[in-house]
């Protein structure tokens, strides 16, 4: 087992890791719009959360030597599902030909005020 750690993502917020290799494996826990150099959430809508979470994702694949190909699985946390649409158009453009499986679950409320959590699970 490696913990994977990158300053070009936000540092964890409680307890856990960026990232973590296990055999062939990478587990990447749940990004929220943070932005990595001030560590505070991201202005605007959820476009621009959006964006922020999935460049915070691929700094932390980078860190792992992996990229949005190598990505299998990914779970979406919203608090409203009506940012879905939004949130697929930004998320797509990082998953333009391979489409890893994928869950996206309602929320009441995440970290920090965050709009939207996205976790990603990627082979090595």
């Amino acid at each position: 087992m490696e913990i994977i750690h990158t300053e070009k993502a936000p540092a964890a917020i409680g307890p856990y890791s960026q990232a973590v290799k296990c055999g062939n494996m990478l587990f990447c826990s749940g990004q929220i719009p943070l932005d990595p150099a001030t560590g505070e959430l991201v202005s605007g809508d959820i476009t621009r959360q959006a964006e922020q979470v999935m460049n915070n994702i691929a700094a932390v694949l980078s860190a792992a030597s992996v990229g949005f190909d190598d990505v299998i699985k990914t779970t979406i946390y919203l608090i409203d599902m009506a940012d879905f649409s939004a949130v697929n158009d930004v998320y797509g453009n990082c998953f333009r030909i391979h489409k890893p499986a994928r869950s996206t679950v309602a929320v009441k409320s995440l970290p920090r005020g965050a709009m939207l959590e996205i976790e990603v699970v990627a082979s090595l």
